[in-house]
């Protein structure tokens, strides 16, 4: 059983299924809500629920347009992905997996690629990379993953190194397309004041850089922590590589019960 699903498994023993998702919230069968700083590694990054994104898609989805043809809908999310990342134009090729995006980048591009994940780096320059692999905000079951290449990249290069690229179907695509254009816009409203004010029940136990926190916990006591949090009813990434996210929008006070009962490592039982 890999984290992930260990976290599944402990989520449903304690409070049942999940039967609403918003925000950075999850509500639960038994009535209990649960605060959400895992955000499925990033995908929810904006939200569960998908805000815009999924009407958009459902909108798609009551066309009926979800064959294998082109539609009105075809194209758009390359536009977006280059208004995201300006400057010069590049193309846009799909992954299933984090592995076979990155695999087909570094093919591509092996000193100038890059995996991009928003507010990570403030500095990074966009125009430097002839390749940047990124996960939209899109809190869908599977993984979803853009390799944005520069067009001036020769036509055999590409075509040779993105064989296990894989077309979305144009309701998933269009939701996409409006996630992107959602970060886009939150890109440019959301601060550093929009994150530093959990830290005062969040600096114990995680080293924040932006809107992501790493652990201060060992790493072997990292699954107790994480069951203490549930408990409490906070989910924290239970990847201990992967950060958890600040919660943006919820009210600092779903974090008192945490300072209120600390985590202790003494009493860990992992």
């Amino acid at each position: 059983m890999n984290e992930v699903d260990f976290l599944t498994e402990e989520i449903f023993l304690r409070y049942g299924n999940i039967k609403r998702a918003r925000g950075p919230f999850l509500y639960t069968e038994s009535g209990k809500r649960l605060t959400d700083l895992y955000q499925e590694n990033g995908r929810a990054v904006l939200g569960w629920g998908g805000a815009s994104a999924f009407t958009v898609m459902k909108n798609v989805l009551d066309r009926g347009a979800t064959g294998s043809f082109r539609t009105s809908f075809s194209g758009r999310l390359e536009k977006s992905v280059n208004e995201l990342f300006p400057g010069e134009a590049r193309r846009i090729f799909i992954f299933a997996k984090k592995s076979e995006s990155l695999s087909a980048a570094v093919k591509i591009s092996p000193r100038n690629t890059f995996f991009w994940k928003p507010w990570s780096d403030a500095e990074f320059d966009f125009s430097s990379a002839d390749c940047i692999v990124f996960e939209p905000p899109f809190p869908w079951t599977s993984g979803i993953f853009i390799l944005a290449a520069k067009k001036n990249i020769p036509e055999t290069v590409l075509l040779d190194s993105v064989s296990e690229s894989i077309k979305l179907p144009s309701p998933i695509e269009a939701g996409v397309t409006r996630s992107v254009y959602n970060l886009i816009s939150a890109l440019k409203t959301r601060q550093e004041k929009d994150w530093f004010i959990y830290d005062l029940f969040l600096a114990k136990y995680w080293q924040r850089k932006g809107p992501y926190l790493y652990p201060k916990i060992p790493r072997e006591h990292y699954k107790a922590f994480l069951i203490h949090c549930l408990e409490l009813g906070i989910v924290a990434s239970p990847v201990y590589e992967q950060p958890s996210i600040v919660p943006f929008g919820a009210d600092k006070g779903v974090f008192e019960i945490l300072k209120k009962n600390p985590f202790d490592e003494k009493k860990s039982e992992f």
